[in-house]
């Protein structure tokens, strides 16, 4: 009890009223109605719901029995792992099991008794669902922390994998990487990949058993020591690019790469003495719901977001049927301090609902022409020179002001609708008249994302697009990227460089287009992302050429040298693609005699055909 006390108090900073209301029923004078916020769950102890990998197999002890010793008495080896006996047992359900009395109980690897093959094990836990880190991931150790370990994430489901950090008592010499310290970040690289030495030195004793992947320091970067400025912290997780998704994961995994060596070198004579032991993993974070949720369940054999604004899912990660109006967003953190819930809407309702205009005693219409690309009511002269305004009003929830532009293009030319919508009202101005008792569907909004202000309604379809889509974008909502282009998938849809040139090589790949991960179509002998490099067996010249030569397969014979695949450097006195002919000259005289000689044999059957025609 006093544990679970003291971890809420250390995650009360992160989850006191940030964003934990998604709705609220509000009073004003267009009467009540409901008023949408962005929300998230609050933080959960995660390893409760983790699916556990050891690998690989028989790396648990125990399988068979062994004894094992110490680093504080290696010459008392009397501790044994027998996985048949569970008092004796070390699976690895004990890395997630509630200690009681202050035993620990933990999982342990064999030992080190196949010295030097390396003793390497990867511990995985997999969510089945998006989590987003909310505090200090911490893995406890019993008898030693190890001297090498890298922690990884992955964002796909396992499919992939990236460092988290890296852990070694010498970066340099383990990883190439120089030990940095995490207070030496700044918010420019707050999401940077480390080597730290700070967890992998040997403490002596048993004192020292934490390894800690440090997020709450982090975070202070934006939201000071405190982190009571979580608001800064959540406005530049919309502003920075990948930082949101740098603490968001699906799986996590931990490579144990070497024991703890006790401070010393390998003994070989006691081997008994290095192994893997992990007590604890602790893992705090909250579901990802993309700002659509404030709730996260467990149900039907894994986590699932309680999803709010119409979205549906197990992030809320796409539109319920029947309101999909609107290409899917997630909901923002911005504006501060309740955000933006990006809620879908119902098919309808980007077009409000219809009103009814009336004109008293019109005119009759003339004739009504239809063609291919919108209907065209034509309306006497008399009327064409005035145009009317009409003013209805509506509820809409919240939001600032809107004025846009929508552009409706029929043969006759273009209409301009101009909207206006403080809170509780919806203006139109329109250049061209409505002349008859009718139902007139107005253009609420112009959903582009910020890369168009300007849509045309296409009636025969019955639906507006956006017009002119700017920053390499295309679609009906300027959703998807130009042919040439691909999705920056660490911006949101709104950004102005949520579309990235795919730069393939022209001479390596087939055309200038390329997958949504950015890969371009390559060329036969051509390989890499932008198609600019070669596969085994070819050379770069204006393109992936097949090799004349190379090390393996086309040798360069006689002594010659192979040219970057392009030619054989032949020696003197040989010659051709591979170096395999003799060449003739005055210094060869086994060429010379060889020539010699054919040229006698040539003679010498001239001769003969000479002779057996004298004779006939």
């Amino acid at each position: 009890m006093l544990q679970l006390a003291a971890l809420l108090v250390h995650c009360f900073p992160l989850a006191l009223g940030h964003y934990d209301i998604c709705k609220s029923w509000v009073t004003s004078d267009d009467g009540p109605s409901w008023e949408f916020y962005a929300c998230q769950p609050k933080p959960m102890i995660m390893k409760e719901y983790a699916v556990a990998k050891v690998e690989p197999p028989g790396i648990t002890c125990g399988d068979p029995a062994e004894y094992f010793c110490t680093h504080e008495n290696p010459y008392l080896c009397s501790d044994e792992c027998d996985a048949a006996n569970p008092d004796l047992a070390h699976p690895p359900s004990l890395m997630f099991d509630k200690e009681e009395d202050g035993l620990a109980t933990y999982w342990q690897s064999v030992t080190w008794k196949r010295y030097p093959e390396p003793l390497m094990a990867n511990i995985t836990l997999s969510w089945n669902k998006s989590i987003e880190l909310t505090d200090d991931l911490v893995v406890t150790f019993e008898y030693g922390r190890p001297t090498v370990m890298v922690l990884e994430k992955s964002l796909d489901y396992g499919r992939t994998w990236h460092p988290y950090q890296f852990y070694a008592d010498d970066c340099m010499e383990a990883f190439g990487m120089s030990s940095k310290k995490i207070r030496e970040l700044t918010a420019a690289n707050a999401n940077r990949v480390q080597c730290t030495e700070e967890y992998s030195r040997w403490a002596g004793s048993k004192k020292e058993k934490n390894v800690r992947f440090d997020v709450r320091e982090r975070f202070a970067i934006f939201a000071g020591s405190d982190l009571r400025k979580m608001e800064s912290l959540y406005t530049r997780m919309e502003s920075a690019k990948g930082l949101k998704d740098f603490f968001t994961l699906t799986d996590l995994r931990i490579r144990l790469l070497r024991p703890a060596l006790g401070g010393t070198y390998v003994q070989r004579d006691n081997l008994k003495k290095y192994f893997y032991a992990i007590s604890n993993i602790e893992v705090i974070a909250r579901c990802k719901c993309n700002l659509h949720a404030n709730a996260c369940n467990f149900r039907d054999g894994g986590l699932q977001c309680e999803c709010e604004h119409n979205t549906t899912g197990q992030d809320c990660g796409r539109c319920k049927k029947n309101f999909r109006t609107k290409t899917w967003r997630a909901g923002s953190y911005t504006p501060t301090p309740h955000g933006s819930p990006n809620s879908c809407t119902a098919a309808g309702t980007i077009l409000s609902t219809e009103a009814i205009l009336q004109i008293s005693d019109p005119p009759p219409m003339k004739e009504v022409k239809e063609d291919t690309a919108a209907q065209v009511f034509t309306v006497p002269p008399e009327l064409e020179t005035k145009p009317q305004r009409h003013e209805i009003s509506e509820k809409i929830r919240a939001g600032p002001p809107i004025q846009k532009e929508l552009t409706m293009t029929t043969s006759s030319g273009r209409k301009h609708i101009k909207t206006a919508s403080p809170k509780g009202s919806v203006t139109l101005e329109s250049t061209t008249p409505l002349v008859t008792k009718s139902s007139v569907k107005i253009f609420k909004d112009c959903e582009c994302y910020g890369h168009s202000n300007r849509c045309s309604y296409i009636d025969f379809l019955n639906v507006v697009t956006c017009v002119s889509c700017k920053h390499n974008t295309r679609g009906q909502h300027c959703q998807h990227c130009r042919l040439g282009f691909y999705r920056n998938v660490t911006a949101e849809l709104d950004d102005e460089n949520v579309c990235i040139e795919c730069n393939c090589n022209q001479m390596g790949s087939s055309h200038d287009r390329c997958n949504e991960t950015g890969y371009c179509e390559c060329k036969d002998g051509s390989t890499g992302p932008k198609c600019d490099d070669c596969l085994p067996g070819y050379h770069w010249k204006q393109g992936c050429k097949p090799n004349v030569c190379d090390e393996e397969l086309l040798i360069c014979q006689n002594g010659g040298t192979c040219q970057n695949g392009q030619k054989c450097i032949c020696p003197p006195g040989f010659k051709g693609a591979l170096c395999q002919d003799v060449k003739c000259d005055s210094s060869h005289r086994n060429c010379d005699s060889a020539s010699g000689t054919l040229v006698a044999s040539v003679l010498l059957l001239i001769c003969t055909l000479m002779l057996s025609a004298v004779d006939i």
